[in-house]
C-alpha cells in the first residue's frame, strides 16, 4: 500500500492555490511539500496543519492505494 496525495493536488486547484500558497498558510517547509509531491509519508503534524489551513478532513487530502509491489497476505 501506498499514500497518495492526488486529492489534495485537486483540492488547491478547486481552490485556485498554488503549493507555494499552501505552504505559506500551512507553515510546512519546503522539504515536506517536496515529499507530497513525491508521494511519500510525512508527518501527520504536517498533514493536520494542511487540513487546518484548508478547512477540511484527512480524508479529502490523501489516500491509500494498493501498490502492485505490495504482497497480498491471502495469497501464498
Amino acid at each position: 500500500m501506498v499514500v497518495s496525495y492526488k486529492k489534495l493536488w485537486k483540492l488547491l486547484i478547486d481552490k485556485d492555490m498554488k503549493k507555494k500558497d499552501l505552504r505559506e498558510a500551512s507553515g510546512i517547509s519546503t522539504a515536506s511539500m517536496a515529499k507530497l509531491g513525491k508521494n511519500v509519508n510525512v508527518n501527520t503534524d504536517i498533514l493536520v496543519k494542511i487540513c487546518n489551513a484548508l478547512d477540511c478532513d484527512i480524508s479529502d487530502i490523501m489516500e491509500i492505494v494498493k501498490s502492485d509491489d505490495t504482497p497480498n497476505p491471502d495469497k501464498t
